[in-house]
């Protein structure tokens, strides 16, 4: 090879290899989620709301005003507290509410012991709603765990 030919390879070298300059490592990450309703700890929670309200408006349930206005509040509370808590802009206010969460999911299985002792509800009710509100408070938990990595 001469050395015309040794500098055209080169330049046509330079030139393809250019092309990958600009080529950057594709980064595999989850789409960003910009809505509280796009959450799926926020999603299960809400079916656990409606459960809660479905089991809690049935006799004898609906009698016991106390007990009926504490587990709907403490279900709405998990719910609430992962929307608050995605609105805010500091993260450690975040995690603060997504707490409040995770512990009114905790309410909220503590108050099914009381109403299946109760025998407001069958035990097989309370075991399914106290699964639910399970898979909630491991959702939130997941979700303060990746805002402390953050």
């Amino acid at each position: 090879m001469d050395s015309k030919s040794i500098k055209k390879f080169c330049k046509e070298l330079i030139l393809k290899l250019s092309d990958y300059r600009e080529w950057k490592p594709i980064k595999k990450t989850m789409p960003k989620i910009t809505a509280f309703e796009d959450l799926k700890c926020w999603k299960e929670a809400r079916l656990l709301v409606r459960d809660i309200y479905q089991i809690t408006n049935q006799l004898p349930f609906s009698k016991d005003y106390g007990l009926k206005d504490q587990i709907q509040r403490a279900s709405v509370s998990i719910m609430a507290n992962i929307t608050e808590g995605f609105a805010r802009y500091h993260r450690k206010e975040s995690v603060r509410f997504f707490d409040f969460s995770q512990s009114s999911a905790a309410e909220v299985k503590s108050l099914l012991y009381v109403a299946e002792d109760l025998a407001y509800i069958s035990p097989e009710s309370g075991k399914k709603l106290r699964e639910q509100a399970t898979v909630c408070q491991k959702m939130v938990l997941g979700l303060i765990k990746h805002f402390n990595r953050s």
